[in-house]
């Protein structure tokens, strides 16, 4: 056994050109004997003497280089498709005319015509059935060689067989089986493969015959994407997923990149497609500004505006190498875009730096999505979330006014409505302050837009869970109640340059974010789609934990979205308008003057007393809130394990 693996080996692993060469000596050898089987087949018998011996000789002569012709050797065998069987049937029939032509011009007498159609063929079938056994001969003899993760492709479609053709030719994955939900599908084979419904996938894995399951449903909606993963969910496998329709079709992506479901799949709403004239009126042709342009939403803007025409883009940040980062990728981006990239380092507090930005480049639009946004990191540094989130909102502000720029956007958060933290009152006052900017009068238009999570921002659960399973858990959750709205960077970012473009002037837009999600649900789901089971008291055995850190400081278990249920509709689907209650600006002005004061004199008893005078709703939590952390001093246990942010 041994002796063979090391010949099997050695085998698969000479150079094509001598592989080239061993088939055509074999076709060589094989050609004389097919001919004198379509002699015998004709004839009835072997004759020990044929009429005309020489055309034994000829038959793989001529044979061999019409094959060559055709291009039959140079297809390798592993990849053998369509363009194999027209080089057979091309080098046979031509063989074949050649060589009756040569033999009625020299006679033949005793060897019936009709030996070259059997001889034609036999030689089709030998040419056919030789390629097709070394082909199956060489995929064994790969997948000996390491273990293969069995595969069943959920979706028998066009996109379902070319992804079963691709994997065919690496050594990864092993195809077993196709699964779709059209019952005229099911029973039939492809490629070899049975085409199970769900009940037979299930037995399947029950048997132990599969191993992961991937979704080749580029074109589903996530409605019914989510409907399938839901199904999956509950099977001990592996779900993986293959890029979607529009990466493949853009060149982003190939058909084989297999990657972990995506967890917006999870979520099971359909993006709305961007109405292009509100994606436009801000943007094309005017000279825009984006401040905390290295951030998750400041980035993805980035590459929103830049795709949608803007004479120029002026970015603002105060990371250095997140702004070196952004600059190299817009470049490369737009390299074949006529827009000016132009990056500036600096703070939005600096309000003196961006009304020079701001009329040196000519600004038309302004996205401040600069701010200090982890709630639990602000909560323990209040005086930086009231420097950057409120004196830097209205210092940019100020700044866009002064220079005549005509749009100024806000990028807010669900956080501000009834907010239990420091980050949340301030953006929720960074509102006040456009807010009263906007009725005092101005020619400026300002508005807000206020979403929750977006999926694989900084501080993304989603990572940090994907992180603890594959390191063996324990997954961890700050309550087992709590939830969170959640949607896309790309989605959020259209939808936040569509409500821009449809303000007046002081409105407070807000996105549907479609229905909030359990984060434990959350969790066991990736943890189930990752291939594990969850361990807990109704399965001991399971293999990831999860487990409760508890609620950290400022954290609420709810999100919201409006103060109340009052929401306005607008002409965009998914974006409405809250109605907001504004503060007198006089109160705006003398709020900011005390801000400063306290930043000067370090008090933040002082800047707790303001939020809580200031933002309507702002009740700090018992265990969040700045006087808390201030009379309690509470310590975080060494053991507790590291916490979630969501």
């Amino acid at each position: 056994m041994e002796r063979f693996e090391r010949y099997n080996h050695w085998l698969v692993g000479l150079p094509r050109t001598a592989k080239q060469w061993l088939m055509i000596v074999a076709d060589l050898l094989a050609f004389p004997l097919i001919f004198i089987a379509a002699y015998a087949v004709r004839v009835g018998d072997i004759t020990p003497t044929i009429a005309q011996p020489w055309l034994i000789l000829m038959a793989p002569l001529l044979t061999v280089p019409f094959l060559y012709t055709a291009g039959l050797y140079r297809a390798m065998v592993r990849y053998l498709g369509g363009e194999a069987a027209i080089a057979i049937f091309t080098g046979m029939t031509m063989a074949m005319v050649v060589l009756a032509a040569g033999g009625s011009m020299v006679g033949m007498d005793g060897t019936p015509r009709s030996v070259f159609i059997i001889y034609w063929a036999l030689g089709m079938l030998y040419l056919g059935a030789s390629r097709f056994l070394v082909r199956r001969y060489l995929f064994w003899a790969l997948h000996r060689r390491q273990r293969q993760e069995r595969v069943a492709i959920f979706g028998a479609g066009d996109s379902g067989i070319q992804l079963a053709m691709a994997l065919s030719s690496g050594q990864q994955y092993q195809t077993v089986a196709f699964v779709d939900d059209l019952r005229g599908y099911q029973g039939s084979i492809i490629q070899g493969m049975p085409i199970l419904s769900r009940q037979g996938l299930q037995r399947y894995v029950e048997q132990g015959r599969i191993d992961t399951v991937l979704l080749a449903m580029p074109s589903a909606s996530r409605s019914q994407r989510l409907r399938v993963i839901t199904f999956l969910e509950k099977l001990p496998v592996k779900v993986k997923s293959v890029p979607a329709l529009h990466d493949i079709v853009s060149g982003k992506a190939r058909l084989e990149q297999i990657r972990d479901v995506a967890i917006e799949d999870l979520l099971g709403r359909d993006p709305v497609p961007p109405q292009g004239n509100l994606l436009d009126a801000c943007i094309a042709g005017k000279n825009v500004l984006v401040t905390g342009a290295g951030g998750s939403i400041g980035s993805e803007l980035c590459r929103q505006i830049a795709s949608l025409g803007a004479r120029r883009l002026v970015l603002v940040e105060h990371n250095e190498f997140g702004l070196y980062s952004m600059e190299k990728e817009l470049l490369e981006l737009t390299a074949e875009i006529d827009i000016e990239i132009v990056p500036v380092l600096g703070s939005v507090v600096s309000r003196g730096l961006l009304e020079t930005v701001c009329r040196r480049y000519g600004v038309h639009t302004v996205y401040h999505a600069a701010a200090y946004k982890h709630v639990p990191i602000v909560e323990m540094n209040p005086f930086s979330g009231v420097r950057n989130n409120i004196i830097g909102t209205f210092a940019a502000a100020e700044a866009a006014e002064a220079s005549g720029v005509e749009r100024f956007i806000l990028v807010s958060t669900d956080k501000a409505v009834r907010p239990t933290n420091v980050m949340g009152a301030t953006k929720r006052f960074a509102e006040l302050v456009l807010q009263g900017m906007a009725a005092r009068g101005s020619n400026t238009v300002f508005s807000m837009v206020r979403f929750g999570n977006v999926l694989g921002s900084s501080g993304s659960v989603v990572p940090l869970f994907r992180e603890q399973i594959t390191q063996g858990g324990p997954v961890t959750v700050t309550h087992p109640d709590v939830t969170r709205y959640f949607m896309t960077i790309p989605e959020a970012s259209q939808l936040v340059i569509q409500a821009g473009s449809m303000a007046e002037g002081g409105e407070v837009f807000v996105l549907d974010m479609g229905e909030p999600v359990r984060i434990f649900d959350l969790a066991t789901a990736m943890v189930h789609l990752m291939g594990y089971s969850v361990r807990d008291e109704k399965n001991p055995q399971g293999d990831i934990e999860v487990e409760y850190s508890g609620l950290r400081p400022g954290e609420k278990l709810y999100e919201e979205l409006l103060f109340g249920e009052d929401g306005v509709g607008t002409r965009h689907p998914m974006i409405m308008q809250a109605r907001e209650e504004a503060l007198p600006w006089q109160d705006i002005e003398d709020a900011l003057d005390a801000y400063r004061e306290a930043l000067e004199t370090g008090d933040e008893k002082a800047l707790v007393v303001l939020l809580r005078r200031y933002v309507k709703g702002y009740a700090p939590a018992a265990h969040g809130s700045v006087e808390g952390l201030l009379e309690q001093k509470p310590e975080r246990p060494a053991e507790q394990p590291r916490s979630v942010l969501h």
